[in-house]
């Protein structure tokens, strides 16, 4: 996010840009007032652009124009003089022009790359947008890669947001805190305020946002809903909010939810808050005042810390802590104030906000401070404790006492290194060396008389005469003719031509000294040289020691008992009115850090990140630094399962609220990744047909072969089509209502008109991904986390609720049906076939049809609801898709509540036909019906012909204008689990009873063990919600006692291998059944079998037995003898298909077939 200056309005844009060059100037530093114009034009006009520019690449040396047309007419007027000229003044002038070609091909090459740089970061910033936004993107990339985290969008310059929700969202303790987050019926009918009502609203955005940061399959999510709020409360949503005032407002609100949750007002429930725990500490602030020691206690959350005047993280702290004299391990100042600060109570998670703005007064506005700050990875913060108020007291004399005898040795050192009395100063050891050469140097030539004329040299950093001598050495040599006016002197340039050699100048010796004077200064100079060398040595090593001291002080193991360790990191970049925030995380689980920067996540390193949070170097640095305690492990510890200990990851973490809430978000976003793919394969399709023909138009004119009447772009087509992802059946939002309101859609019932409701209720602004968990706009009763479950929501082959997870639950067995149709289908793209519909009869299909589904459409719900479709034909051709929808609607509603009220006898079950007609036969609210209802109608397998397409997009459009609080998605979504349920049961009990006439009594025992606990929890809720038991425990009750007399039998036969089995039967079906049948409200007959069985086991106590055989029937008697385990394992039968049009086949075959010796009586 680039957030540009905002201008006032009338100001003419030359004064707009003069501006923009200043505000340039002074936040680079550049003068060059081209090069900033450069950068400027590069970034179109955006300042954040520009600076990003100028500060990623080193600027250039500054080159003012003047230099070259000095260059210039300095060539010029030396080739104009008719004089001699001197060899080095023209070879200035030549280097002179060099350097000026060079300062230009420079500033050249640094316009081209401005440019470049600037067509590059268009480039990214509209991919970034792109990504953001979704705009022009393949969907394809929006998926969620695995184990990476997700990312979230950046809506309307609120980077911020992301920053701080990343971190906070990744400490797994607060991640809980929200998940779990939850209030009482009783609690929220006492909220009344405005601001508790807005606290719990956004609690709940905040929960669904990091519901789907835990499970979604999407790369970023959109915080729209939870920002929005938070936007209200800041008044000025254009302009960007300062990230602290944001994450005190944030702990603020979460605070005020959670003491709601706590449904206290007192002190002490407040300190029983959990976001009080998590961020708040409490530090003792004390002053001397009359000779006494005033201290009082406060609270504080984030801890603000100064950055100007200080280099790392601890001098900030002591700087913070103590308004006093103290001594800080760095930093020389000394402050002389009364109050000191001691932290009494740490939280676990510490924040330190970075203060690194200040107000300019010559300016009159906020500017950044580009200062580095270095921080650890692990802090101690014992220092800092009230606790130890003593012993860092100690601690600080020490330091004060250490820097002292620092400062002192330094300072002699200084005096060693720097010696002299005049401005300029030398190393004492080297100028006692220099002296001791120059004593022990031989004069060459005593009586030579010393230069007085030195020649004029142009290197203005030569101050001896070694020029000079050069000069007069290679004038000497070779042609001795000084040069003429129309002569150029060489230029010698290195490596490619040498100078001739010049004589070594002559070093400087005293005139005369004798032997014993030599003798004598030499002996003094080299003895005060080792003095002097070893005093140096002795002081460096005092200095070593004191500094080591010094960096020790603090780190010994009684004040290194609280480490507190770096989770999260928060980076500004840009200016004080302008910038961009991400955030450094770091991974706990796997050991890494990762970068997040809105929908863009990556791992990066420690080395990273000090790069782009010390400061310093660039406009980059940190702002916020987020530690943990790192002695409190919970802070950072998974989700574990109460029974197995496992970890959970992912949905198993989430509340099943939120599961089916993500659940349903994902097949929104499945819903659009298919439509998209389907539109880009259509523009294919729409595409390939046209060059066909051009090209057979004018290859052969003349088609007189019809041999091949497959064309080529049907091949691609299908090959097309069985590369698309698997469909389901959720309603997704695939075209709006061209109208903008929608009437009415009153389903008739047939008993009286006040039972007519409203569908569609009032138009909502929320978008599919926005919706809530008690908004969702498809029934999740195939989001049970059973097998057997899951199995149903394959295989259920009922529009609505049960046919939206069909295809969601069983991904491949949907590819494969669509797969297999699309090869067997080949047909040419506007062919149509005929496909006959039981009940409804012939319906043209179209052979370019994606969600046709022939299976599907074989359903008893799926024919009632295009036979409904059929009927309303003259309305939908009259009226249009919603006065069909209407039509249809109320036909389909009229049929199945006839069907309801018809008489159930053994062989069937009108329930199992259709899911409304038992919610009809329970009395289920209407608003459930209708919508149960409605969501038939908006089954993708509808899309088989142009009328039901575009009924069928109706429906859906009607789903998502149901508001919240037009109906309690959780009572819904329980109607539909309970059906579920119902229809589990169902198969548990036909799949039994079949086990049971072939033979297999041991599986058929698992069934019916299982049929009975779930009927059981059914007819708790209901008389007409379940199966009458009778049925279920008569033929358990033959199965059990069947199946101990044939482990009896295999008992008493003393073969080692009939004998395990016989033991297998007793600990995994016999004994857990008993326990099961003796824990319900057991029956008579029941308690008979249960006696039975006890009295055949308890008659082998008499007789004689092997050993093994004894210790094998002590091992498993006292369970058939006493029932009363805590916990019962039975083993879980087999998945069963459980479609209602097979359990009404099933039912009246097995009901046929027993119905000699029983019969069945379904209420």
């Amino acid at each position: 996010m680039r957030v540009e200056q905002e201008f006032e309005h009338g100001e003419t844009s030359e004064n707009s840009s003069q501006m923009l060059l200043n505000q340039l100037r002074e936040i680079t530093g550049i003068q060059d007032p081209q090069v900033l114009q450069s950068a400027l034009n590069a970034g179109q006009g955006d300042i954040s652009h520009a600076i990003g520019l100028l500060t990623t690449q080193p600027p250039e040396e500054e080159h003012m124009p003047e230099q070259t047309t000095t260059a210039n007419n300095e060539k010029n007027t030396s080739s104009a003089q008719n004089g001699p000229a001197k060899d080095d003044l023209q070879t200035a002038i030549e280097l002179s022009l060099q350097e000026s070609q060079q300062a230009e091909a420079e500033r050249r090459e640094l316009h081209r790359a401005l440019e470049v740089s600037a067509e590059e970061n268009a480039a990214r910033i509209k991919r970034k947008r792109c990504e953001g936004s979704g705009e022009s993107c393949s969907p394809a990339e929006w998926i969620r890669q695995e184990d990476c985290p997700v990312g979230i969008r950046n809506v309307g310059n609120t980077c911020w947001f992301s920053a701080v929700i990343q971190s906070l969202f990744h400490l797994p303790v607060f991640r809980r805190l929200v998940l779990n987050y939850c209030l009482s019926e009783r609690v929220l009918e006492k909220c009344k305020s405005h601001s508790e009502k807005r606290n719990i609203a956004f609690m709940q955005e905040l929960r669904c946002l990091f519901a789907l940061m835990v499970g979604s399959n999407r790369r970023f999510v959109d915080p729209s809903a939870a920002v929005e709020l938070l936007r209200d409360a800041f008044r000025t949503s254009e302009a960007q909010q300062d990230v602290s005032e944001f994450t005190h407002k944030l702990l603020d609100w979460l605070e005020d939810a959670f003491q709601l949750a706590a449904n206290g007002t007192n002190p002490e429930d407040k300190q029983n808050n959990p976001m009080v725990q998590l961020f708040y500490g409490t530090f003792v602030a004390e002053r001397l005042h009359e000779g006494e020691i005033v201290s009082n206690i406060e609270q504080f959350g984030q801890y603000p810390l100064q950055v100007n005047g200080f280099n790392n993280l601890d001098e900030c702290l002591e700087g913070a802590m103590v308004e006093g004299e103290i001594e800080s391990l760095h930093s020389d100042q000394t402050l002389s104030s009364g109050q000191e600060r001691w932290f009494s109570k740490l939280p676990p998670v510490l924040t330190f906000e970075l203060s690194r703005f200040e107000f300019n007064q010559s300016l009159g506005r906020p500017e950044k401070i580009h200062k580095k700050l270095e921080f650890p990875q692990v802090i101690y913060m014992d220092r800092y404790l009230h606790k130890n108020v003593n012993q860092t007291h100690g601690r600080r004399g020490e330091v004060k006492r250490l820097k002292d005898q620092l400062t002192l040795l330094q300072q002699k050192l200084e005096g060693y290194k720097n010696y002299g009395s005049g401005p300029a100063k030398y190393p004492l050891a080297d100028m006692l060396q220099y002296v001791l050469e120059f004593a022990t140097t031989k004069p060459t030539n005593p009586g030579s008389p010393v230069p007085t004329n030195p020649p004029i040299s142009t290197d203005p950093s030569s101050g001896d005469s070694s020029q000079t001598e050069a000069d007069d050495a290679g004038s000497s040599d070779g042609s001795g003719c000084p040069p003429t006016a129309t002569q150029r002197t060489p230029i010698h340039k290195p490596f490619t031509q040498c100078r001739p050699p010049m004589e070594v100048p002559v070093q400087p010796a005293p005139h005369s000294v004798s032997e014993e004077e030599l003798h004598f200064i030499r002996s003094c100079l080299q003895r005060w040289r080792a003095e002097v060398e070893n005093t140096i040595s002795e002081l460096k090593a005092s200095i070593d020691k004191v500094s080591q001291a010094l960096e020790g002080m603090y780190s010994d193991n009684s004040l290194c008992q609280v480490p507190y360790r770096l989770h999260a990191v928060l980076v500004h970049e840009g200016q004080a009115s302008a910038g961009h925030y991400w955030a450094y995380i770091y991974d706990h689980a796997q050991r890494r850090w990762l970068k997040y920067n809105d929908v863009l996540v990556a791992e990066s390193t420690w080395e990273e990140l000090v790069r782009d949070s010390y400061g310093g170097m660039t406009n980059a640095s940190a702002y916020c630094l987020m530690y943990i305690n790192d002695n409190l492990p919970y802070l950072i510890a998974e989700d574990t399962d109460v029974e197995t200990g496992q970890v959970l990851k992912g949905m198993d973490s989430l509340p099943s609220v939120l599961r089916r809430y993500v659940r349903e978000d994902n097949r929104w976003f499945q819903q659009e990744l298919r439509e998209w793919e389907e539109q880009f394969c259509q523009a294919q399709r729409d595409e390939t047909p046209v060059q066909t023909n051009t090209s057979t138009s004018t290859e052969q004119p003349v088609p007189e072969e019809p041999q091949n009447p497959e064309p080529e772009p049907t091949q691609e087509q299908t090959n097309e089509d069985t590369e698309e992802p698997p469909s389901d059946s959720t309603p997704a939002p695939v075209q709006e209502s061209e109208e903008p309101t929608v009437s009415p859609l009153n389903p008739i019932s047939p008993e009286a008109s006040e039972n007519e409701e409203q569908i569609n209720g009032s138009q909502t602004q929320d978008q599919p991904e926005e919706e809530k968990p008690d908004q969702s706009q498809s029934v999740s009763a195939g989001e049970l986390e059973t097998e057997t479950e899951v199995e149903e929501q394959v295989t259920n082959p009922e529009g609505g609720a049960e046919a939206e997870v069909d295809a969601q639950t069983d991904p491949e067995a949907s590819s494969t049906e669509e797969s297999t149709a699309e090869d067997t289908n080949t047909q040419p793209e506007n062919e149509v076939s005929e496909v006959e519909i039981p009940n409804v009869g012939k319906i043209l299909v179209r052979s370019d049809v994606d969600g046709y589904n022939e299976e599907m459409m074989l359903t008893p719900a799926m024919q009632g609801v295009i036979f409904a479709i059929a009927k309303a034909r003259e309305a939908f051709d009259k009226d249009g898709p919603e006065a069909g929808l209407i039509k249809a609607f109320h036909e389909e509603y009229l049929r199945l509540y006839e069907l309801s009220q018809e008489e159930t006898t053994p062989q069937q079950d009108p329930r199992l036909q259709h899911v409304l007609v038992y919610l009809f036969q329970n009395k289920a609210p209407e608003r459930v019906i209708e919508r149960t209802l409605l969501e038939q109608f908006g089954d993708r397998n509808l899309s088989f012909d142009d009328r039901a397409v575009s009924i069928m997009r109706e429906a859906r459009s009607k789903l998502r204008l149901i508001r919240p609080e037009d109906m309690d998605m959780d009572e819904y979504l329980q109607w539909h689990d309970d059906y579920s349920m119902f229809k589990t049961v169902f198969a548990y009990l036909l799949t039994g009873l079949e086990q049971y006439q072939n033979g297999k009594i041991r599986e058929a025992l698992i069934y019916l063990a299982h049929a009975h606990q779930d009927n059981s929890a059914l007819l708790t809720k209901g008389e007409r919600k379940g199966v009458d038991q009778s049925l279920i425990a008569l033929y358990r009750r033959k199965c059990l006692k069947e199946l101990n007399e044939k482990a009896a039998t295999l008992f008493k036969s003393q073969d080692e291998s009939d004998v395990t089995e016989g033991e297998s039967l007793m600990n995994e079906c016999v004994i857990p059944c008993m326990h099961l049948m003796v824990r319900d409200s057991v029956s008579q007959e029941d308690l008979d079998v249960i006696e039975l069985i006890r009295n055949c086991w308890c008659s082998y106590l008499g007789q004689d037995m092997d050993d093994s055989l004894q210790e094998k029937l002590s091992e498993f008697l006292p369970r058939v003898l006493d029932c009363s385990a805590e916990r019962v394992v039975l083993k879980e039968p087999p998945k069963v298909r459980k479609s209602p049009h097979d359990l009404c086949s099933r039912l009246a075959a097995v009901m046929e077939s027993i119905h000699s010796a029983s019969v069945v009586i379904v209420k």
